[in-house]
């Protein structure tokens, strides 16, 4: 962050609000508060902590002692609450104030000090109240992978998918039973059936048939296609996949190791091998 001059005194110009908090700390300032009115702030929307400025108006700058480390600073913030949180020092004629850069929360989200959740109520932070809790949590809206497909049944699924997914469970779980299960049980013990055993959307994006994902999930596609340079033109090789998950997936790896090279390291007196495009490590969450 870099506020300039003209920046810092519009800000000086304008009211407290609920974007804008003004601390004197000509000495100091508890750590603790801070951490708290950064949730605070973060919850409302992400604003700005300014220390070493009056908190009445007319604002005059008296300078702050407070934090003379701002990077260790810094890093205790985003240690405690796991959010970077930028303090800035500025060098003024009038005297050294810190300015700490609070973002807002991502929707759906809350930030919190040790389990607690805080807002600001006057000059204070305050605990944000369940209903106020549960509105904020609710922002993100339902999960559209687990609502019901509407028309869609049964007959829409590929049941070779569903054996597949059958017996990978099964071996997955150590639970050979899985295996015995019939489609419709295995998609209510998979949570793929919903409100009366409507398949769901989820249900689709795993097994759906083509003609399924036609009619009701036209967009649910995955193209292939290898380019040996990067010059424009038609593909070298190209397969679209229109269908569930679990119906091209080995099909798509298979496709991907034809072409798959082996890059070589060395790991003290070894010499290892690993392929460019590892299906457990492309797989895995980043």
């Amino acid at each position: 962050m870099n506020t300039t001059r003209a920046q810092f005194d519009q800000w000086l110009a304008e009211p407290e609000g609920l974007r804008l908090e003004f601390k004197e700390a000509k000495q100091r300032y508890d750590f603790e508060k801070l951490l708290k009115y950064c949730v605070a702030l973060a919850n409302e929307g992400g604003g700005t902590i300014v220390l070493g400025v009056t908190d009445q108006r007319p604002r005059r700058i008296v300078g702050t002692q407070a934090f003379e480390d701002p990077g260790r600073t810094e890093a205790g913030l985003h240690q405690r609450l796991g959010h970077r949180i930028p303090v800035e020092e500025m060098r003024l004629p009038e005297g050294r104030v810190l300015v700490v850069h609070v973002p807002t929360r991502l929707p759906g989200t809350a930030w919190n000090l040790d389990g607690r959740y805080f807002k600001r109520a006057g000059d204070d932070p305050a605990h944000l109240g369940d209903h106020e809790l549960r509105t904020l949590f609710a922002e993100a809206g339902p999960d559209f992978s687990a609502q019901p497909c509407p028309g869609a049944t049964l007959a829409d699924l590929e049941p070779a998918s569903l054996a597949l997914f059958r017996e990978r469970w099964a071996r997955k779980s150590g639970d050979p039973r899985k295996r015995e299960l019939s489609d419709q049980q295995t998609l209510r013990d998979a949570e793929l059936l919903v409100d009366g055993d409507q398949v769901s959307y989820a249900a689709l994006i795993l097994f759906g048939t083509r003609s399924g994902l036609t009619r009701y999930l036209a967009q649910a596609e995955l193209v292939f296609e290898y380019r040996a340079t990067e010059a424009a033109g038609p593909a070298a090789d190209r397969e679209e996949y229109r269908a569930g998950f679990f119906a091209w997936q080995d099909a798509l790896w298979k496709k991907i190791n034809l072409r798959n090279d082996r890059q070589s390291f060395q790991d003290d007196f070894f010499r290892m091998d690993l392929p460019t495009f590892d299906e457990v490590r492309c797989a895995k969450p980043s």
